[in-house]
């Protein structure tokens, strides 16, 4: 097994645990991004093969670390072939990396492909610069036997053995993290996992016994994929603080990229001193996500789209009203392992309806016919109202009526017919997804629309009811009441519902923004909803 070196001691005494990639196209670009963040995160790596000429910027890299001098810098110069930008050869690589030292870096990352084609001693004069070496090894596809990646690299001896697969699976973070603490008292390792799937490993793999993790320095600035905004490790998931006591929660969907539960969910853990962190978990199967609960182990989980209904025959017990419905969001795995399931969308719906108009009687119309549909149609008829079900597979629409004792609607009696409220429960309008309206403005006859989608704030459907001057509510009212009663399921704390609505509107207002400066051709500008939007208020 290698024996830390005086070099990797001395460097592991000023590194962080969070080092942020810094990119550009040119070297004042490069000083500018990295200028932006060294105050709070001083632990950088330049990727010095996004530029073309690395040789040329190392002059003014090392005016930057003489004017920053609490700055620890990786170098790195990866070439094409092996997953990077740089188009030079070998040698000019290792001219790079060799010139780094001199410029102020403490670190320099070699590819295990280019250590492996080295001639005998080049390896030697790279160390003699002083550097730290960092040997890295990349699996752009997949996560695979990681001690024989470590045994190719133990022949280099290097002060910090850089492993990073691809999670294909949410279990493939769990084979990563159980490498780290298994070699982690015998060498220094640093492991994440590429890929959505990967957030596991950026998060929990410092408590593992990774020597630190990687982060961009803003979004879209990913030098890996799945890579995560430094302020996001160090804010929303609070990296710095987890450890062997932090309890584990999340998010278990597909698609899970857009979800704002992390944001609001850590924010509520946050607010109220909770030791645990709420991940994006990105499950394609099922039995891959109940695999993942019991090996972390998970202590609760919100199931959205589209395992609601598929997670029901796993579990151990569930709530009278999960049961009814037949659809699960949220699931509490108890000190024996078992998994126990409660549905909190009934409350997130039928809560803000409550508040605005009297449910008994009221004719529905819901837009649907899946998990969040079926918590709908079941809650408003628990309240007596007469519920219409439209959904674009008529047969799953109809079975449900059966079940709840609702009606079906062809689509050409929509606009003869009058409504008290019209609940979208469809995926249509959500950021990212794809899907034509089901409702046109003549469609609209209704007293009140509620959207169940919640990003963006202010959806296709919500803008046409604005338009038609119908009061609507905005998913962001059922968003925040859905996770507000997960919260106190899962701590038995009241859950701090104004931080929690607080946190999700500012986040949704930021993208908006985005979006809105992104766009190629000025377009007229999009009104974002105030807070007074999600507020009560009657339906005429």
């Amino acid at each position: 097994m290698p024996i830390p070196s005086a070099t990797s001691q001395a460097v592991r005494s000023r590194i962080g645990k969070v080092c942020v990639a810094i990119t550009g196209s040119t070297a004042a670009e490069m000083i500018e991004r990295a200028s932006a963040v060294v105050k709070d995160s001083p632990f950088l790596e330049f990727r010095l093969d996004y530029l073309e000429k690395p040789l040329a910027a190392l002059p003014k890299i090392k005016s930057f670390f003489a004017e920053n001098t609490a700055a620890t810098g990786i170098a790195t110069c990866r070439r094409k072939e092996n997953g990077g930008k740089f188009s030079g050869t070998l040698a000019a690589e290792l001219e790079v990396l060799g010139k780094a030292a001199g410029a102020g870096f403490h670190l320099v990352d070699l590819e295990i492909e280019s250590a492996e084609a080295l001639k005998k001693g080049e390896l030697e004069k790279l160390r003699e610069t002083g550097v730290a070496l960092i040997v890295s090894f990349h699996d752009f596809s997949a996560t695979k036997d990681l001690e024989k990646v470590y045994d190719r690299m133990v022949p280099f001896q290097p002060d910090f053995f850089k492993i990073v697969p691809t999670a294909k699976t949410l279990t493939d973070n769990v084979t990563l993290m159980r490498f780290i603490e298994k070699m982690t008292e015998s060498a220094n390792i640093v492991g994440v996992c590429m890929g959505e799937a990967g957030i596991i490993s950026r998060v929990l793999g410092l408590r593992a016994g990774s020597s630190f993790t990687f982060a961009a320095a803003t979004q879209g600035e990913e030098t890996a994929p799945g890579q995560i905004a430094a302020r996001t490790l160090l804010e929303t998931y609070r990296i710095d603080q987890v450890d062997n006591a932090t309890k584990v929660y999340g998010v278990a969907g597909n698609p899970i990229k857009s979800s704002l539960s992390p944001i609001m969910l850590n924010a509520a853990f946050r607010r109220e001193t909770v030791n645990a962190v709420y991940l994006a978990l990105q499950a394609t199967k099922v039995n891959d996500l109940l695999k993942l609960v019991q090996e972390l182990p998970i202590q609760g989980l919100s199931i959205t789209m589209p395992h609601k209904q598929e997670i029901m025959q796993h579990l151990e017990n569930t709530d009278p009203l999960s049961a009814k419905i037949g659809a699960c969001n949220t699931i509490m795995r108890t000190q024996d392992g078992k998994l126990y399931g409660f549905n909190t969308d009934v409350a997130g719906i039928v809560g803000p309806l409550e508040k605005r108009i009297s449910l008994k009687g009221a004719k529905v119309l819901v837009l649907g016919a899946g998990g969040a549909a079926r918590a709908a149609v079941f809650g408003l008829r628990d309240r007596g109202a007469e519920v219409f079900i439209l959904n674009r597979t008529a047969e799953t629409a109809q079975k449900l009526a059966r079940q709840a004792g609702a009606k079906t609607i062809k689509k050409e009696a929509v606009a003869k017919t009058q409504f008290d409220v019209i609940i979208n429960a469809t995926p249509i309008g959500m950021a990212g997804m794809k899907g034509a309206a089901m409702l046109d403005a003549k469609e609209l006859n209704t007293k009140l629309v509620f959207d169940l989608v919640y990003n963006p704030i202010e959806t296709p459907l919500i803008r046409l009811a604005r338009q038609q001057g119908i009061p609507f509510i905005t998913g962001v009212e059922m968003f925040v009441q859905q996770g507000a009663r997960q919260f106190e399921i899962w701590t038995g704390k009241p859950a701090p519902e104004e931080e929690m609505l607080r946190v999700v509107l500012h986040t949704l207002r930021q993208q908006a923004e985005a979006a809105v400066a992104e766009a190629p051709v000025p377009t007229k500008a999009t009104t974002i909803p105030t807070k007074a939007t999600t507020k009560p208020k009657k339906a005429s």
